[in-house]
């Protein structure tokens, strides 16, 4: 479909539409793709135009970068038309138009981003007015929170009433509701168009109506100075402070060598509302922000803190997202945080700067250490959290609160961190835990392993692999896993689930004759994972249990030692792996609450060298959930929480079930990149593709949302300002 002079846009029936090449766009010959080398890049056409009406757009596109969005433009005066299209690895990107009367121009920009693409399919397919309408209600059912769990009806009345108080179409609003569910800002450019129209700040009148019930905190923000500290720096950031609407701050310039630096002290005492001193001193009842010179706090940051304080008195620190500005103030590079994740704390200095601790707090884990003068204060502010949480222990995300919302502006470039310093910090804490564990550096630099020790003796891992005939399937999941796995002491069930094929029969009892860890248990009843897994694990003898899919393949020999030794934690529950498709792309990195009404996958269809958002391909964190296709946590835990929902859950979410079933119980369920696998996703049950089936799963969705509600929205190891609608990460 690619070829050197344009693009060919199918239009559904024999009718072609030639796009030709413009600015930024080259054709390379060798390896037969277009290169985008801007992200004005694009293909434009004023021949063979479509007719007015409805037409679904279908697009596919294998390219060089992730997360990327295509943009088509139908210029036709004011009535011109512009559709950003997010394109997901792996997936046809599906989306309805209207094609407005006299259209004279199309422009189509394959990429937002440079790299280059191989357009496999482009499709502008007219459809009927009722499938389009029917169609668009679906997804607002689907994927805007404004018409979940309505009707049809009910979907196409709330729009006509608005239509109607609006004084426009049906059609015009039916489209804006619809175009906001498709919102994909992975750019730096669509950050711009984020932060412009999306960005939740409070309204001005509001901050002042909520701070008169609100008891404002007063805060004392700390400035590490140096002799080279550029004062418009300093001033900048002062200038944030001043334009709060909270007023009760102070600001302190830290000097470590005032003799040294008189003529900075001097200038310093100059400047209104700052004060000099040699370490900062907080009350216990301030609250301490650690700001590096440049840096600015965002608008009504020290607001959105005091309505932190009032939900959750018993805060003893409190963070939000960040950012940052370029030399031209431009806002880029959005860091949007997790809620308190103490293994992602270990892996990642993932609170960046945008973080304040109470007063008696600091000055508990600040005695006899000051923030280096100059510097960015990630190191800073990262050993500050680690030692918060070595004294606060399972209490310390009771007093942690996040907000979900840009607290902060940091200056582009600082000077960085040793590598190597990071291992050091986290050694350390580990030590004034009384933990022991090996500290290393991580997959990604500044990041952090932590190998902790398997308990002496070794214990033994019970793996519960279901399956129903498929020998093709099986063979290589059990084969791998005895041949691969460095760690020895498990034992492997297979749970058969009335088999019938010869060939698999007779491979299970020859497994079991080869290999003395094989057991082969019958399960003769309807396919119920659930059932059969808790079945399994009743007849396990291992006090680690491990929910293994019979379409699973070990990459290296450290996988079952790395779950093994995080599972054995008296802190932690369920533990998954990294699993890929066998092309090598993600297919399991971490399951996220709510997206796609229930859960989804994060990562999903990210390639394997990525980083992810935020690093988080490359770091162990804890999850709200992780898929059973690997999943491994002590037997104990697992009766504790009554195994998986049989009743309720027989195919799907019975492992978000459990994961959530542990999560309440008091433990961290956790997620780590040094256990790989492959896995052919649901081969063995096959997909929910007959109507008996849709309907199971519908059941089984809404008995999620019945039993989990609201906890489905807010995960807290996710972001409120991410979408709920794809895998990527990508801003709501």
């Amino acid at each position: 479909m690619t070829h050197e002079s344009a693009i060919t846009v199918s239009l559904g029936i024999d009718l072609k539409l030639p796009l030709s090449p413009g600015h930024g766009v080259h054709w390379l010959a060798e390896e037969e793709a277009w290169e985008v080398r801007s992200e004005e890049a694009e293909f434009q056409t004023t021949r063979g135009l479509p007719l007015p009406g409805w037409y679904m757009i279908e697009l596919t596109a294998e390219r060089s970068v992730t997360t990327v969005a295509a943009g088509l433009l139908l210029e036709a005066g004011k009535r011109s038309v512009r559709i950003d299209m997010p394109l997901r690895v792996g997936k046809v990107t599906k989306r309805l138009v209207y094609v407005p009367l006299g259209v004279r121009r199309i422009r189509f920009r394959p990429m937002n981003a440079e790299g280059r693409f191989r357009l496999q399919r482009f499709r502008l397919v007219w459809v009927t007015p009722a499938f389009a309408r029917d169609r668009l209600v679906r997804r607002l059912i689907n994927a805007h929170a404004a018409y979940r769990d309505r009707t049809p009806r009910e979907v196409v009345q709330r729009l006509r009433e608005a239509a109607r108080r609006q004084a426009l179409s049906w059609r015009q609003v039916a489209l804006r509701e619809y175009e906001t569910t498709f919102v994909s800002l992975c750019s730096r450019r669509n950050y711009r168009h984020w932060v412009e129209t999306l960005e939740r700040r409070p309204d001005a009148r509001a901050v002042r109506d909520g701070l008169a019930t609100l008891s404002p905190p007063s805060v004392l923000v700390v400035l590490p100075m140096e002799a080279t500290s550029p004062p418009a720096a300093w001033q900048a950031t002062l200038a944030s402070l001043r334009g709060q609407a909270v007023t009760s701050w102070r600001a302190v310039a830290v000097v470590a060598d005032p003799a040294r630096q008189a003529a900075l002290v001097d200038e310093l005492a100059r400047e209104p509302g700052l004060s000099v001193a040699t370490q900062a001193r907080p009350a216990p009842d301030e609250w301490v922000l650690c700001m590096s010179p440049g840096d600015r706090l965002a608008d009504q940051a020290l607001h959105s803190l005091a309505a932190a304080l009032e939900a959750n008195p018993r805060a003893q620190l409190v963070y939000g997202d960040e950012d940052r500005v370029d030399a031209e103030g431009r806002r880029q590079a959005p860091r949007f945080k997790p809620a308190w994740n103490p293994d992602l704390l270990l892996s990642h200095a993932y609170l960046g700067r945008a973080v304040f601790f109470r007063g008696d707090a600091w000055q508990a884990l600040a005695a006899g250490r000051e923030p280096p003068g100059g510097c960015a204060p990630e190191a800073w502010v990262h050993e500050l959290a680690l030692g918060f949480l070595a004294r606060r222990g399972e209490q310390a995300a009771v007093c942690c609160t996040h907000v979900g919302r840009i607290l902060y502006h940091a200056v582009d470039a600082l000077p960085g961190v040793p590598a190597e310093h990071w291992p050091t910090l986290v050694g350390h804490h580990l030590q004034e835990r009384g933990l022991t564990a090996e500290v290393g550096p991580g997959l990604l630099p500044g990041s952090v392993r932590v190998r902790w020790p398997l308990p002496a003796p070794a214990p033994l891992v019970s793996l519960l692999v279901p399956t129903r005939d498929g020998v093709e399937i099986l063979r290589p999941c059990v084969d791998a896993i005895l041949a691969r796995t460095a760690y020895r002491h498990f034992e492997l069930l297979i749970l058969d689930n009335q088999s019938r094929c010869p060939e698999t029969l007779a491979y299970m009892e020859s497994v079991t004759r080869r290999d003395p860890r094989v057991r082969v248990l019958r399960w003769d009843h309807p396919f119920n994972y659930s059932a059969i897994n808790n079945f399994g694990a009743a007849q396990a003898r291992g006090s680690v249990i491990g929910l293994i899919n019979n379409d699973v393949e070990p990459i290296d020999g450290a996988w079952l030692e790395e779950l093994v030794s995080q599972a054995c934690r008296p802190e932690i529950g369920c533990v998954g792996a990294k699993l890929y498709y066998p092309n090598g792309t993600i297919q399991h990195a971490g399951v996220i609450l709510g997206l796609g009404g229930v859960a989804g996958h994060a990562h999903r269809f990210f390639q394997r060298h990525e980083e992810g958002y935020g690093g988080r391909l490359k770091l162990v964190q804890n999850l709200s959930a992780v898929t059973a296709a690997c999943l491994l946590l002590r037997k104990e835990v697992f009766d504790a929480v009554g195994g998986l929902n049989e009743s309720d859950l027989a195919v799907a979410y019975n492992d978000v079930d459990l994961c959530l079933k542990v999560r309440e119980a008091g433990y961290r369920n956790l997620w780590t990149p040094h256990a790989e696998l492959y896995h052919h996703e649901s081969v063995s049950r096959g997909a929910d593709d007959t109507p008996k089936k849709r309907a199971r799963a519908l059941r089984e969705a809404d008995y999620m949302r019945r039993t989990w509600g609201k906890l489905l929205d807010t995960d807290p190891a996710y972001n409120p300002n991410l979408t709920l609608i794809h895998e990527d990460f990508s801003l709501r």
